[in-house]
């Protein structure tokens, strides 16, 4: 490159400058807030104290990673998590494609935005708020779901308590509260696809179902299987928050997952390198999944990450 196009370049880049000093702002969050902190993972070598710091702990190297493959209460949480995603991927994650399609379907202008506007609603609700109701729905004194369980001849659940039905509880209540919003990525594909496509199929006698079926799922494929990947990337990753509302220790053999451990034994044990040593071990894994996922994401024809 000759200097005059060196010149024109940083000529075009100047002008441009409020589109930079825009981004400055988000590049800073990025920065303190996540690529600092990752100086903080060298505690998962050490002994971490408190008082001598992160470069006075002693270096320990993978002492806390031997301890967590040896811990058989480990493979226990580590399973948890795997179940409850996976469930969660199985059962949740096709409600709001399915509910993007029917607010599609919607023709009335004013009750379609009333049905979005309801949908959405469970999203601005705290997991305080969302496990009270469920608290109440399920209890087994007056829930409406015992009553009308008691109707068909079946004694009261304890579905909060019980191991049995603990899993589900987690899934159907992240269903309530997250499709509708989740549903906006996959509203916003559809809008997307050419309506003239439809047009055709319309003259060519397509029912509706058929029009879904070949046109616009077809049509929002690239964003399914974008979603499906960033959703393999957090396989180990479940909502802290609602399994801490939801769960008790009658629940821990399978509602006890490696956010609530690390809880648990960081800030309870104050075990900060043992802790330490898990979320890298989760941050590892969600990584791998993701590579994993690009990579037969592109195999298959589909736009990958990266």
């Amino acid at each position: 490159m000759n200097a005059g196009s060196k010149k024109s370049s940083l000529k075009e880049t100047l002008s441009d400058y409020q589109l930079y000093l825009m981004l400055l702002p988000a590049l800073a969050v990025l920065l303190i807030f996540k690529y600092v902190p990752i100086y903080g993972a060298s505690i998962a070598f050490k002994d971490y104290n408190l008082l001598e710091g992160v470069m006075g702990s002693k270096w320990v190297g993978l002492k806390h990673f031997q301890e967590l493959f040896q811990s058989e209460k480990f493979y226990s949480v580590f399973i948890n998590t795997l179940l409850i995603n996976f469930y969660k991927l199985v059962f949740q994650f096709p409600i709001p494609i399915i509910l993007a399609l029917m607010i599609n379907e919607i023709r009335h202008a004013v009750f379609k935005r009333f049905s979005q506007s309801i949908t959405y609603l469970p999203h601005f609700l705290s997991w305080v708020v969302v496990s009270a109701i469920f608290a109440n729905l399920l209890s087994p004194t007056n829930g409406i779901v015992n009553v009308l369980l008691g109707y068909i001849g079946i004694d009261p659940i304890m579905f909060m308590s019980d191991e049995r039905f603990f899993r589900a509880v987690l899934v159907v209540s992240s269903a309530f509260r997250e499709s509708g919003w989740s549903s906006i990525i996959y509203l916003a594909a559809i809008m997307a696809v050419d309506p003239q496509l439809y047009e055709a199929a319309r003259m060519d006698g397509a029912s509706k179902l058929r029009q879904i079926w070949h046109i616009t799922l077809p049509g929002i494929r690239s964003v399914i299987v974008f979603i499906i990947m960033m959703r393999l990337g957090a396989a180990l990753a479940n909502d802290l928050e609602q399994v801490l509302m939801f769960y008790s220790p009658m629940v821990y053999g399978v509602g006890d997952v490696l956010g609530t451990y690390v809880y648990r034994v960081g800030l309870g044990q104050m075990k900060y390198s043992f802790s330490t040593a898990v979320n890298l071990f989760q941050s590892v894994i969600g990584l791998t999944l993701i590579i994993a996922a690009n990579a037969i994401s592109k195999k298959f024809g589909e736009r990958g990450l990266w």
